[in-house]
């Protein structure tokens, strides 16, 4: 019975299952995430390698015209090392690690979750997931609040595939809003996507201009009617708050639009 219960186990009947808890449910990149992963039993003596967790989250990636949903792990944090799990044993494991700073805000149904998993040599990994909702950096939040000032609404913030990518992830995820009140007859979106570094945040601005007159109908049908800056804004930019970082913003829009 002992050998057939082994049996089942690797297959992951009658094996030890996880479940992680969160202190909370809400983070901003570069907050420390902090929690508890149960562990409990099943019918057999297992060996655990590791207990870990993976910061987890999705991506628009596009392939001869075709568009599909890439999962890519952000981090993976080891929780635990070699362990052995009694049968019906109960182990809590408490844990604490940093979100990394590159993790998506979960706006307009962006996914982040948790993926807890136990390494089990020879048997199917018993996981758990939990999602998790993460706010903007702050400096972003500054930034996206200074868009709103403008009169831009958000329209959607999707991650997608993108070789300029920073830290070794393979996107962006890209903030496009509705144009505010005075750019709707000079823009018919504005896109920002940031990339924060110590001590500041660097900001892609993309205008996408409305099309004027003949050479306006031509940039648009030939997709030259995009317009990119990069803000480089610095402690002193940001300590300023929404309004001024508006200012700036108005500025590259004005720039651009003309």
């Amino acid at each position: 019975m002992s050998l057939f219960n082994r049996m089942l186990a690797s297959i992951g009947i009658g094996g030890a299952k996880v479940d992680t808890k969160l202190e909370r449910g809400e983070y901003a990149p570069g907050e420390e995430v902090r929690g508890v992963v149960h562990i409990r039993g099943g019918s057999v003596e297992q060996e655990i390698g590791s207990i870990y967790i993976l910061v987890m989250t999705q991506y628009v990636k596009e392939h001869d015209d075709r568009k599909y949903t890439e999962n890519y792990a952000l981090a993976k944090i080891r929780v635990s090392d070699r362990m052995t799990l009694r049968a019906n044993d109960s182990v809590e494991v408490p844990f604490a690690f940093e979100l990394p700073v590159d993790t998506p805000a979960t706006i307009g149904g962006q996914p982040v979750w948790l993926r807890t998993g136990l390494d089990i040599e020879m048997a199917v990994d018993p996981s758990d997931d939990d999602a998790i909702r993460v706010r903007p950096h702050p400096h972003a939040e500054t930034v996206l609040a200074a868009a709103e000032r403008l009169g831009c609404r958000l329209k959607s913030a999707r991650c997608e595939y993108a070789r300029y990518g920073r830290g070794g992830v393979p996107f962006v995820q890209e903030f496009e809003f509705y144009p505010g009140h005075g750019y709707g007859s000079r823009m018919t979106e504005l896109e920002l996507v940031f990339f924060p570094r110590p001590g500041g945040l660097d900001v892609l601005v993309e205008v996408d201009r409305r099309a004027r007159g003949l050479t306006g109908f031509l940039e648009q049908a030939f997709d030259m009617d995009e317009r990119k800056q990069v803000l480089r804004l610095g402690a002193a930019e940001l300590n300023g708050g929404p309004d001024a970082i508006a200012h700036l913003l108005a500025e590259t829009i004005e720039r651009h639009t003309y």
